[in-house]
């Protein structure tokens, strides 16, 4: 809309003008060059001079005209986020190994052994960030913070703060930093979650470090290519879920900057990238969304973390032959609940020994296997409900369990 407008009040504007030129009268104007003593006028009175001038004024306008459409909402939302954008510097200490190719000689190790040989050695770590409150919070991936020793934030205006880590959620992959300054442009967390595939975002960020080049971050447009893209845990144990997938450009360092919507508002932070095989980008970028975004910033800020230890109180087990035919089961799946905790979030939940666990949250449980699966590749906390349909007596019925924090005791 502010591009509109803007584009609005260009046409009037150029509108106006034109009419102010031909309402006046016309104005002799003469040429004081000693080689020139005569000039050619136009019907109605306008001289060559006057010609000139209005193709002059004419030209300066259209130029006018097309600089202010070349500015649009991109442009604009650009100028708005950009400021608060920030390249984060991290200085880690890694421990390496010492080898030796002798050590790997089966024999020689017989004999002598492999001494145990490690080092430790200052690595420099890059990426980027975003300020979300003008009091100096600001948000980034934890890797890359982790196991940092040392965090330079660089601002757009060239100066450099020490961050600290208020907290950092390593299944989520978000931390939240904080530096000492006030008055600082910050960032919206964009409020809904509603995405439209096809529509414009822009990726702004620190790739290959180049803010240390002017203090300036790089920005590049694509659109949303997908959305609740939906990763099993890695390897490394993050879990990365309901992803906005995008085409804008993301590559190395760009990690933990802001992926914002035509109103400068963060829809995700710029987290991964697919490379089919290189090491830059392919057009396949990911970004944690700012449903997640905002939950885990407020836990980590009022509590320095996201609490995961929940329980259940249910215990449960495969179901064979007999234990189907003994309580009347008749289907080939689901898991049967064998012990429930007295006083558990499952036995107020009205769970009881016996019953079968057919789904969880509309996933069919297959068997124990699938049920661990489940748990592991959703990200749970304290605080969520758990839909469950179960058997009962010939019947399936549903309940929903509270997960509560584990007893200390």
């Amino acid at each position: 809309m502010i591009g509109a407008a803007g584009m609005g009040l260009v046409r009037l504007g150029a509108w106006m003008e034109r009419s102010r030129l031909e309402d006046s009268p016309p104005v002799q104007q003469v040429n004081t060059t000693p080689e020139t003593t005569t000039q050619r006028t136009e019907p109605g009175g306008v001289t060559d001079s006057m010609v000139v001038q209005q193709s002059a004024v004419g030209s300066m306008q259209n130029s006018q005209n097309l600089t202010l459409q070349r500015q649009n909402v991109i442009t604009t939302a650009i100028q708005y986020a950009e400021p608060a954008v920030v390249g984060i510097t991290v200085t880690q200490v890694r421990e390496y190994r010492a080898t030796n190719p002798m050590f790997n000689d089966p024999l020689f190790r017989y004999f002598f052994g492999a001494p145990d040989r490690t080092y430790q050695q200052k690595v420099e770590n890059l990426g980027s960030g975003f300020i979300i409150s003008p009091d100096g919070y600001l948000v980034t991936n934890e890797h890359v913070v982790h196991m940092a020793s040392e965090i330079l934030v660089t601002m757009h205006d060239g100066s450099s703060y020490n961050a600290e880590v208020i907290g950092a959620d390593y299944d989520t992959d978000i931390a939240l930093l904080k530096i000492d300054a006030q008055n600082l442009p910050a960032l919206k967390i964009a409020e809904e979650n509603v995405l439209f595939v096809g529509e414009w975002v822009i990726a702004i960020g620190n790739p290959f470090g180049l803010f240390k080049v002017n203090d300036q971050a790089s920005v590049s447009v694509g659109v949303v290519s997908a959305t609740g893209r939906n990763f099993e845990r890695q390897e490394d144990g993050r879990l990365y879920r309901n992803m906005i997938q995008t085409d804008a450009a993301i590559n190395p360092g760009n990690s933990g900057g802001p992926l914002v919507n035509v109103l400068g508002e963060v829809i995700g932070v710029n987290t991964f990238i697919f490379t089919g095989g290189g090491s830059g980008s392919v057009g396949v970028g990911f970004a944690l969304p700012a449903s997640s975004l905002r939950e885990v910033v407020a836990d980590l800020r009022d509590r320095g973390g996201v609490a995961r230890d929940f329980w259940t109180g249910l215990y449960v087990q495969n179901i064979d032959r007999m234990i189907a035919l003994s309580v009347g089961y008749r289907e080939d799946y689901g898991v049967i609940v064998t012990e429930v905790d007295p006083n558990s979030p499952g036995a107020r939940a009205g769970v009881q020994p016996a019953d079968i666990i057919l789904e969880i949250e509309g996933t069919r449980i297959a068997d124990a296997r699938a049920i661990r699966k489940y748990f592991d590749n959703h990200d749970l906390r304290v605080g969520d409900q758990l839909r469950m349909k179960i058997y009962r007596d010939g019947k399936s019925m549903k309940v929903s369990i509270p997960l509560e924090a584990r007893p200390s005791d």
